[in-house]
């Protein structure tokens, strides 16, 4: 998919801040190019918490066989997997997923039939209520908070501070040990600045 011109936009941006601060830093985010967080479209909250749940503390490989089994558990009951969790948590504790887990997918189906879900996708809502009323769900962490942020509302100007990854990567081009604050440099467009060390991170051998 062709970047759009604001996606260029933000991408010059962050290269002309980041040759301020190191030249690394510079060349890494100029060989990415740019970045958004719009191209994996998620149109269930709650089963894209339960996804991030579900991966947490997890290799890639394990997730996503995890994952697989679940899903299809759950689509042979034609049901989202929150749902399918509160009503047969013995089939998805046998897909793989621990017990912590599955109460955490519990709650993310208490708080859909609550209303709750509902309510944090209110686009009158702003972002310290939105981080409050997501981790105020069981098993939704500050990590947890900082994906469904970027990933599923697309802010622009956050900046995954438990994400090991971004946080590591970011020092690394740097040379510095505060990454957190250095960052602050990029806002407002801090998200796109840790997808940019993400692809890094990938990228690396």
């Amino acid at each position: 998919m062709a970047a759009s011109n604001e996606e260029r936009r933000v991408h010059r941006i962050l290269v002309a801040r980041a040759r301020k601060l190191s030249a690394p830093l510079a060349e890494g985010i100029a060989s990415v190019g740019p970045v958004s967080s719009r191209r994996d479209f998620h149109s269930n909250l709650g089963q894209f918490l339960a996804k991030l749940i579900v991966s947490q503390q997890l290799s890639a490989r394990a997730a996503r066989n995890i994952w697989k089994r679940a899903m299809f558990e759950s689509g042979n009951a034609r049901m989202e997997l929150p749902a399918f969790t509160a009503y047969r948590p013995d089939v998805v504790r046998h897909c793989g997923v621990s017990m912590n887990k599955v109460r955490a997918l519990q709650s993310i189906r208490a708080a859909e039939m609550e209303g709750l879900l509902e309510e944090v996708q209110d686009k009158a809502l702003d972002l310290p209520s939105r981080i409050s009323s997501l981790l105020g769900i069981r098993g939704v962490g500050p990590w947890t908070c900082d994906m469904t942020l970027i990933f599923y509302f697309h802010m622009p100007d956050i900046w995954p501070e438990g994400d090991t990854a971004v946080q590591r990567t970011f020092a690394k081009l740097i040379g510095r040990r505060s990454p957190t604050r250095t960052a602050q440099q990029f806002a407002p467009h801090r998200s796109s600045l840790a997808l940019v060390m993400w692809r890094i991170a990938d990228a690396a051998p």
